[in-house]
């Protein structure tokens, strides 16, 4: 079945219908720019222009200052390089407005326009109201024998956000970026309205917003803590999953995105976009820099099921990939019913526009980019120098702020992790689960575990990448806490009603004897130390280390580990903190500090353990308890658990061939459950060794003087950290 709007069959209907409506009207209208794309103020009024390649006609719709009635229909007068523009001479901020976007209604060959359906604006700076699910909202009509074929009459105005034209001044007055080494970076992932919610600081009226996360307590606790990068899961106007409503749930983190310019406004406590801007200065005055995580691989309109919301009703066919053999289908490597066509130039544009508005007018310092293999797909599969990738790369704004990849998806060569091209960094899961299954006793984990200590070189030591190219984690915002990985050996989410059918079941989780909670010291004993044993390999390993908000206290989500639907206690951050809580963050903060105060914990070039002959020293040496270096079979044997990471500070830590100056440092680390006696090995121009860290002995002064040869007794499952005393400079 293929239709177009002139030849609708209910075509009687469709006049009666508009009847009814607001009429169209050309008489404040001009012929304006093609550029730039969006809704754009000039000071004497808003010029209009949006892409579509296949449409025929664009009407303005202009709507009251509630967005709920709609006053008037304009139809923009002019078509340039694919643009459809006008100009409004007496437009100014404030003003609500949404498209209806003529063109053949003919799913078969991937066009679904229907004029009948209120368009956001894909460049839409700001929102106005909520997505309200309705039939409406649907170009097919729903029960209808030709299902998604059919055409629907009904009017979405009603049902759909608005986008509303903005002010875009604002006086930054001195605010820059902050833009922190990546050797200093330590990143730390949290949600807006999940880390404020119950913030004790936090007026009621304010939790959840933008403007809660610019209060003193909460930027404080930040500083304190000593992380250098805030990365915000989502904040892209997004859209409730219609049976997450029905099931009273929400989209909670957001990854169902609608908009790519404007802030979500359950995230404005005040209606105002500038509340953003606020926050990012507040961040910036404290030292601390802004990530967005952004979804540009899908929307939130699905498959050929789903809603006609804004791009879909403006150029289905340009915007999305489609099935080559029917474009009826949409191509679904995002999990979620769409693919977004990043390999089309409009599109690339949009999203490239978008990341240069927030990098530039929303002073961001970087993005974290969901399923960003998407990104550099073509049809064929996954290519480093996909358009996007070279666009970002070449671009003079976007190569200068941060760029990290989850460098996965579902789709066809969906595991790209050290495949991106230089100038990115990437999650790396790899060391998750390395540093999972090492502190559970896993057999066989040494020499993952030097790898992934040594940032991964095998994946990343190519192109001049350096070692932090590696993001590593040991949880994040999917997955469990780290207190539940310790707590938990299967997940627990009922809360879901899926049955505990979703998340995922590979863990790589140990609950130390009890499932949950427990009264047993023993047991509460070990997992704390398990997760001080965490974080100390997270911030001692090379590499950006990510932590999440909540596991420096040992934030619980009750065994979920995919609280994606939970807005509430679950998924929110718990700020009252017991005694174990209390002493886990005070270790944290130690833990920080050393990693910022010792450069050797964080070099730029990869330690390879190869002697430089030019300086004489070998930058990173394995040591099995005796002192003496690793065998082959000591790699080999399974069930060695315990091992010791050399790291001598003379070694160069640039491309210059001469000595270095920084510390020496010897990590040891045992998974084993029993004590090991490690022999404190003898190093050149070294006297004796200082241990700076225990994890079994937290609130060590680190002040005992270790002579070489001696024996220091590793607790089972623990991790030292020495330093090396050298001799006093004659």
């Amino acid at each position: 079945m293929s239709t177009s709007h002139d030849n609708n069959p209910a075509k009687d209907k469709e006049s009666t219908f508009k009847a009814e409506q607001p009429q169209p009207t050309v008489s404040r209208i001009r012929e304006g720019l093609p550029f730039p794309l969006g809704a754009n103020w000039d000071g004497l009024g808003v010029n209009f222009a949006l892409f579509s390649a296949h449409a025929t006609k664009v009407e303005l719709c202009l709507f009251d200052k509630n967005g709920e009635i709609e006053l008037e229909r304009i139809e923009l007068p002019e078509y340039t390089d694919e643009i459809f523009h006008g100009y409004l001479a007496d437009a100014h901020p404030g003003l609500i407005y949404g498209y209806r976007v003529y063109g053949p209604y003919d799913p078969k060959n991937g066009h679904r326009f229907n004029h009948h359906k209120l368009l956001i604006d894909p460049y839409a700076k700001q929102l106005v109201g909520s997505l309200k699910w309705s039939e409406s909202l649907f170009g097919y009509t729903i029960g209808h024998p030709d299902g998604d074929l059919s055409f629907d009459e009904r009017d979405s105005a009603p049902f759909v956000p608005k986008s509303k034209v903005i002010d875009p001044a604002y006086t930054w007055g001195r605010d820059q970026r902050v833009n922190v080494p990546w050797d200093k970076t330590i990143l730390y992932e949290t949600h807006v309205r999940g880390f404020t919610m119950c913030h004790p600081d936090v007026p009621q009226k304010l939790r959840g917003t933008f403007s809660a996360m610019m209060v003193e307590g909460v930027i404080d606790h930040l500083c304190k803590l000593g992380v250098s990068s805030v990365e915000l899961l989502p904040i892209h106007g997004f859209v409730n999953d219609q049976h997450l409503l029905q099931k009273g749930m929400t989209n909670y983190w957001g990854y169902n995105s609608i908009t790519f310019f404007a802030p979500d406004p359950r995230y404005l406590a005040h209606g105002k976009i500038n509340e953003f801007k606020e926050m990012v200065a507040h961040m910036h005055h404290a030292g601390l820099e802004v990530i967005l995580d952004v979804v540009y691989n899908h929307t939130a309109e699905g498959n050929e099921l789903g809603p006609t919301l804004s791009m879909r009703g403006i150029d289905n066919a340009s915007y999305y990939r489609l099935n080559a053999d029917d474009k009826r289908y949409y191509i679904n490597d995002s999990g979620t019913g769409n693919t977004l066509d990043l390999s089309h130039p409009c599109v690339l544009q949009m999203v490239t526009d978008s990341l240069r508005y927030w990098a530039t007018e929303m002073h961001v310092d970087g993005f974290r980019f969901d399923l960003a293999t998407i990104l550099g797909r073509y049809r064929d599969g996954f290519d480093e120098r996909h358009s996007f990738l070279v666009a970002c790369r070449q671009d003079p704004v976007l190569r200068q702020v941060k760029l990290i990849a989850e460098p996965w998806d579902i789709g066809p060569g969906g595991y790209q992790v050290g495949h991106f091209p230089p100038g990115w960094m990437e999650w790396n899961d790899k060391f998750r689960d390395t540093m999972r299954a090492f502190w559970k006793g896993d057999e066989g984990q040494l020499g993952d575990f030097a790898e992934r200590m040594t940032g991964s070189g095998q994946m990343f030591n190519h192109r001049g990448r350096q070692s932090c190219s590696s993001v590593n984690f040991i949880t994040a915002h999917d997955g469990f806490t780290l207190h539940d990985l310790v707590s938990y050996n299967d997940k627990h989410n009922e809360a879901n009603d899926e049955n505990n059918q979703d998340g995922s079941n590979n863990n790589l989780s140990w609950n130390h004897g009890v499932e949950g909670p427990t009264n047993d010291p023993e047991i509460n004993a070990l997992r704390l130390r398990q997760m001080r044993n965490f974080f100390a390999t997270l911030l001692f390993a090379q590499g950006t280390p990510m932590m999440v908000a909540g596991d420096e206290f040992a934030r619980t989500q009750h065994g979920n580990n995919n609280a994606y639907c939970q807005d509430s206690e679950i998924g929110w951050v718990n700020w009252v903190l017991d005694e174990d809580g209390k002493a886990l963050l005070k270790f944290v903060k130690r833990l920080i500090k050393l990693r910022l105060a010792y450069p050797m914990l964080r070099r730029g070039r990869f330690l390879v353990g190869e002697y430089n002959e030019e300086i004489g020293v070998k930058d990173v040496t394995w040591l099995a308890p005796t002192g003496e270096d690793m065998t082959t079979e000591q790699w080999e044997d399974g069930n060695n658990r315990c091992l010791g990471m050399l790291m001598d500070g003379r070694a160069q830590a640039t491309g210059i061939h001469r000595r270095g100056d920084d510390a020496t440092l010897l990590l040891v680390v045992n998974s084993h459950h029993d004590v090991v006696n490690f022999k404190m090995p003898q190093v050149p121009e070294g006297v004796y060794w200082t241990p700076l860290i225990d994890t079994n002995q937290p609130d060590s002064s680190g002040k005992e003087q270790l002579e070489f040869g001696s024996e220091f007794t590793v607790t089972a499952r623990s991790l030292v950290l020495f330093e090396l005393h050298r001799e006093e400079a004659s």
